[in-house]
């Protein structure tokens, strides 16, 4: 088992940055992929993010390039999401995710999740 510990979410304004953490615990695996979705009220979780952790490749959502990245500290078993650049659109509850398939996850792929971090993005 792989558990997901998420942090860093908060209240922000728009234009501002966060930068949210998940830890990860348990079995690991050096050639898996870890990443992050959200979920808004009302709508599918979505993808944002994902890093090969052996590799350090990396995916986004068109959405999300050029503002977010996404980095990896294999040493602490850790992944972080920078998040610049805030619109209220980026507001949602976001999930850290991993698990040992392709870069381009989906919900359906990735076999473990964080409890959620909330992300508010105000203008």
């Amino acid at each position: 088992q792989v558990q997901l510990v998420e942090s860093g979410g908060g209240l922000v304004q728009a234009g501002g940055s966060l930068r949210l953490s998940c830890a990860a615990s348990g079995r690991t695996f050096s050639n898996g992929v870890m990443g992050w979705f959200r979920q808004a009220p009302g709508k599918e979780r979505e993808f944002v993010a994902s890093i090969r952790l052996s590799s350090g490749t990396t995916y986004y959502t068109d959405s999300v390039k050029g503002r977010f990245t996404i980095s990896r500290d294999n040493a602490k078993n850790t992944v972080y999401l920078q998040m610049n650049s805030l619109k209220s659109e980026d507001t949602a509850v976001y999930y850290c995710a991993a698990g040992p398939g392709p870069i381009i996850m989906s919900v359906g792929s990735s076999q473990y999740w964080g409890q959620g971090t909330q992300v508010t993005v105000s203008t």
